[in-house]
């Protein structure tokens, strides 16, 4: 979705103060921690977050930035622990940032199966996050969606996405998935034009393929919306 780079040079003084303290040698690992997670060296960050943690058992926001770590290493369960444990902690941080560890969750509880549990996290990310991350997002919730067959929102999350990725995203490099979202908004269309027929009975003697399923369509999304 992003980068993740959400932490700056400018932070690292005021993040070491709580270490400082503890002798020169721990902040001077914690500070080239913060400078490896800044770097994307996730793995590097990690080991030594891990020995820091285990020694002064870090604050909220440095178990985020190993949540983090744990996402990018692929050991999503570890990373559902600590962003789970820390997001509810971090309120009065950026909501840019606070976004990142949403999506990371969110994206972990994907990667793990859990669907249903990963929607409110996408959510969630979706009233903080950059506009132009917001395709993202809805493509995945389109996904949790129809793996529980709710076809309705499946079919609305896919729309937003497509709709997010041709205005912000244009030149990314994203035909190939706009391409697998347009068929996955005919498959839903599809879904839900079975779903109709078991609803809206033809008369008797009616050629099924003279049903207008267009308006079929249409009349439940006007249901849908009372």
């Amino acid at each position: 979705m992003r980068s993740l780079k959400v932490i700056t040079y400018l932070l690292i003084f005021t993040l070491l103060l709580p270490l400082h303290a503890q002798g020169p040698d721990k902040s001077e690992q914690l500070g080239m921690a913060l400078e490896y997670f800044s770097s994307a060296k996730y793995h590097e960050a990690l080991i030594l977050f891990e020995r820091l943690d285990k020694e002064y058992k870090l604050n909220p926001r440095y178990h985020a930035y190993m949540g983090i770590c744990y996402y990018y290493e692929w050991q999503y369960d570890l990373a559902v622990k600590y962003l789970e444990s820390a997001i509810p902690q971090l309120q009065h941080f950026s909501p840019h940032e606070r976004s990142v560890y949403l999506y990371a969750n969110a994206e972990s509880r994907f990667n793990l199966g859990h669907y249903d549990k990963a929607v409110p996290f996408y959510e969630q990310a979706l009233t903080l996050c950059y506009d132009n991350e917001k395709g993202d997002a809805f493509y995945r919730l389109g996904f949790c969606h129809m793996f529980a067959e709710q076809w309705l929102k499946a079919y609305e999350n896919f729309t937003s996405a497509l709709l997010y990725y041709q205005r912000y995203r244009r030149g990314d490099g994203l035909e190939a998935r706009i391409n697998q979202i347009e068929n996955m908004i005919k498959g839903c269309e599809k879904q839900l034009h079975k779903d109709e027929l078991k609803y809206y009975a033809p008369p008797k003697n009616t050629p099924t393929d003279s049903i207008d399923l267009h308006k079929l369509y249409q009349d439940t999304l006007v249901v849908d919306s009372i």
